[in-house]
């Protein structure tokens, strides 16, 4: 009972945070909110949740990496493939080496295979916790998709450049050409194993709706379960889980475009996940603040029990890790970048030299998040010989002191940065946008004359079906018109749909209002009520 009433408490921190950065004049980030949440129930309550770093890896990162290739925008993804691939392996390496190095030559104490294991965590960025910073400068959206790409694959080999640091700390030697080969299956198969489930479970649920329906309970439960099963199948053949879960998301996206669901289905699954995201994301950064105590009590054993005695030097440790990161990142942006760039596509394009302010902002913009404590956590607690890790207390307090710095610095310099920064103007795809819409109402067009036809055929009142399909059409042909216009008369339609949108959320509000008053006075049965405010809120979704 007390594990469950700190569980509930946590969670219900996660509601109050978001409240909390509503109510704020500063845009303050959302985990560091949680993360002092969490410290205060840790304060207030006598019960500590002992983590079993198994149980907490499974139960967090398989969602988190499936939702995150289920929703990166895959044109982005290809676009800048080049730019995204060299940060997400090359960077990572470069931290890898670079750090791990600097953190064994600064504490003597750390191991080295620990100290590549610290940095290899610490290389992954999150792109949620740099979103919630700069909401209220929003990062423009090319950047935003590179830092989604690059989180998405840097997860993936951060995790899996740590797994290879801690094996060499448990069993003492490490070969690096067995470690390539041992790469080589981990990716490989966990990948195959990711495609592999989400083509087969929506391929078999794809033939039970046709045979049997659809039920959106449990459409919904499959998908919530697709990134579970292709972790524990991947780790159970010795692959990576974590690239498992990342490629069973990818394929998700494109299985999706098959449409098979139906409609309610989508809206109800999408509600669940972003239930499900927030939650997930928040807990994490509320369990970090729960065990922040602990944390810091057996980091400063280690530290005692090293060269420097003091408890401050914690803080000197973090402060000096995350600068040697944001300058192993900065000199790795700038480096990169002037080579990508100074290499345009079209011979044409003028070469590109990117700015300190651009570099500084996707240096900044690399912010330590849920990956990062998830994959720290789950350091062993014993060696092979049933030792205790060596310095695990305080690489999680080293990592943990990462996070909230990164997030800190971020919260102040991002905005400033991105208020200065000098980017090309970026592609409205409005051209895309119009094709595609008039494609899909002449679409819509031709489908209603043919059942207008089919359903009429033969029937006396033939006449009501062509009345009602040409009022259809007419709305379809009034959007084709529109988008088919340029310039001022352009800007006008573009104008006319804004105010038609707000009128139409008006009416839809006050329709809900009615049957709210309806309901009230007992004139309307509130099963019937809840009906009519179902599609009334699907009307306004779409509207909004």
């Amino acid at each position: 009972m007390e594990i469950i009433t700190v569980v509930l408490l946590m969670l219900l921190a996660v509601v109050v945070s978001d409240s909390i950065i509503r109510m704020l004049p500063l845009p303050v980030p959302l985990p560091l909110v949680q993360i002092g949440l969490g410290a205060v129930i840790a304060s207030l309550t006598s019960i500590r949740m002992e983590l079993d770093p198994d149980i907490f890896f499974l139960l967090f990162l398989p969602p988190l990496l499936f939702l995150d290739g289920w929703r990166i925008p895959k044109e982005g993804l290809f676009r800048d493939k080049g730019i995204i691939l060299e940060m997400a392996l090359g960077l990572v390496i470069f931290t890898v080496l670079g750090l791990g190095f600097f953190v064994h030559w600064m504490i003597p104490s750390v191991p080295l295979p620990v100290a590549f294991a610290l940095a290899a965590i610490v290389s992954p960025t999150d792109p949620v916790a740099v979103s919630a910073i700069a909401a209220r400068v929003p990062i423009p959206s090319r950047m935003m998709h590179i830092l989604e790409g690059e989180s998405l694959l840097n997860d993936a080999s951060g995790l899996v450049c740590m797994r290879f640091a801690v094996a060499a700390m448990l069993t003492g030697s490490f070969s690096l050409s067995e470690a390539f080969f041992t790469f080589l299956w981990l990716a490989f198969v966990g990948i195959a194993i990711g495609v592999g489930v989400t083509i087969g479970v929506t391929r078999g649920k794809a033939f039970l709706t046709r045979h049997l329906g659809e039920e959106s309970g449990s459409q919904i439960l499959i998908s919530l379960l697709i990134p579970f099963g292709a972790y524990l199948l991947a780790e159970h053949v010795h692959a990576s889980g974590i690239l498992a879960a990342v490629a069973a998301g990818i394929t998700m996206s494109y299985a999706e475009i098959t449409a098979q669901s139906l409609a309610l289905t989508r809206v109800r699954r999408t509600a669940v996940w972003d239930t499900a995201q927030f939650a997930a994301n928040g807990a994490i950064f509320v369990l970090l603040g729960e065990q922040l105590p602990g944390i810091f009590s057996g980091a400063v054993e280690n530290v005692q029990h090293g060269d420097n005695s003091s408890p401050w030097w914690l803080a000197v440790y973090v402060v000096v890790i995350y600068a040697a990161l944001a300058a192993l990142r900065f000199l790795w942006v700038w480096a990169s970048w002037r080579i990508a760039l100074s290499r345009p596509s079209d011979r044409r394009q003028a070469v590109v030299r990117p700015s300190w302010q651009l570099v500084a902002t996707m240096s900044f913009a690399g912010v330590r998040g849920a990956i990062t404590l998830a994959g720290i956590l789950t350091l062993p607690l014993f060696l092979n010989d049933g030792s205790l890790f060596p310095a695990r207390d305080l690489v999680i307090f080293l990592a943990t002191g990462v996070i909230i710095l990164s997030l800190i610095m971020a919260s102040v310099c991002l905005p400033r940065l991105l208020r200065t920064i000098d980017l090309p103007v970026e592609d409205s795809n409005q051209k895309e946008e119009d094709y595609a819409r008039i494609a899909a109402a002449e679409a819509a067009i031709m489908a209603v004359e043919r059942a207008q036809h089919n359903l009429a055929a033969g029937r006396a009142d033939a006449d009501i079906y062509a009345d009602v399909a040409a009022q259809i059409m007419e709305l379809y042909r009034k959007r084709i018109d529109g988008r088919m216009h340029l310039g001022e008369e352009r800007e006008q339609t573009a104008r006319s749909e804004e105010i038609g949108k707000l009128l139409h959320i008006t009416a839809l509000k006050a329709e809900r209002q009615e049957i709210y008053r309806l309901v009230r006075a007992r004139r309307l049965e509130s099963t019937m009520a809840t009906k009519m405010v179902r599609d009334i809120d699907l009307l306004e979704a779409r509207y909004g």
